[in-house]
């Protein structure tokens, strides 16, 4: 059955996080040939315009609210008028396809909107960096969390700023169709698959350097080698730099730090096992350098919420 994606365009909505969500579902779609979702935009009254920022321009679309009405997921992108309350036609019509199971997801201050509906509340949530302050504030029930790329509920999830939506979305793929196909997503658009929602949302050196500092052959070493015991010393000896160095350099570029990389790495290693193969888990731990079945599922439960058992038979029944 086609998952309908919902993109709700509110006045003053940004064009690139407006257009987000139709590039990655589409190129899922894309990436087997398959029609895995339908996409829509839906606007009050049926149009909109854009940013005047960000370049404004009208949209016009066939669907007005009821759009939302038998949305499976519900896109919520950033608008320029995200501090002022949303109208209340838009507050109840999220609230009842939350009501009948939909699943919503806000990008950047779309979370202002989100948070409007109560939804949020008694929850973890994230926004942009930025406003994380100001959603706190204005919504002191909500747990603001400004240091994740996005904080996934199940039914409620919440990105950071701008490119976060990007990771939102392959992450929401990666869910609904597994490992694979979100790998094939990712590539067809030249983004990584590796960035999970814990990672920072920014880093201290946005653009890593060329020279012999750059990170990417370490990363690509530490994968090639994640079935290896690795420690900070073996790292660092590799690289030649001294653990402290190493330290830094880590944290500068990727936001993180070598082992909590490395831990990540792992997992998402053994989801891709879990996905496509009929490994037994004690294999799947040697293979991903967890070493013993307890030490995986602790941390994989720790990481997905859930246990690779659960997480295989569930991904199996989607496929």
């Amino acid at each position: 059955m086609t998952h309908v994606v919902t993109v709700l365009a509110l006045d003053g909505v940004l064009p690139f996080e407006l257009s987000t969500p139709g590039q990655v579902f589409g190129t899922a779609n894309q990436a087997d040939g398959t029609l895995h979702y339908e996409l829509r935009i839906c606007a009050p009254g049926r149009s909109t315009t854009t940013s005047a920022e960000h370049g404004a321009f009208r949209i016009h679309t066939p669907y007005d609210l009821d759009g939302l009405a038998d949305a499976d997921t519900i896109v919520i992108p950033a608008h320029s008028c995200f501090l002022t309350p949303p109208p209340g036609t838009v507050i109840e019509a999220l609230q009842r396809g939350a009501e009948r199971g939909a699943r919503l997801a806000s990008v950047c201050v779309g979370a202002f909107t989100l948070a409007a509906t109560g939804l949020l509340d008694g929850r973890r949530a994230t926004t942009h960096w930025q406003y994380a302050d100001e959603l706190a504030r204005r919504h002191p029930h909500i747990d603001v969390d400004p240091a994740v790329l996005f904080v996934d509920h199940g039914s409620l999830i919440t990105s950071a700023g701008v490119a976060a939506g990007l990771d939102l979305c392959l992450h929401l793929v990666r869910r609904d169709l597994g490992a694979e196909l979100a790998a094939a997503t990712a590539r067809r658009t030249v983004m990584p698959l590796q960035r999970d929602g814990g990672q920072a949302q920014y880093i201290e050196r946005p653009q890593p350097p060329t020279d012999d500092t750059a990170l990417q052959p370490v990363l690509h070493w530490m994968e090639r080698h994640l079935h290896q015991p690795l420690t900070l010393a073996d790292i660092a000896d590799h690289t030649k730099v001294s653990v402290r160095t190493l330290n830094r350099q880590f944290r500068a570029q990727t936001g993180t730090t070598p082992l909590q990389w490395l831990l990540r790495a792992r997992i998402h290693r053994a989801q891709e096992l879990l996905e496509t193969t009929d490994l037994p888990i004690t294999h799947i731990a040697d293979r991903t350098g967890f070493g013993s079945p307890t030490t995986l599922r602790h941390h994989f439960t720790r990481h997905t919420g859930t246990s690779p058992y659960t997480y295989r038979a569930s991904f199996r029944q989607r496929r």
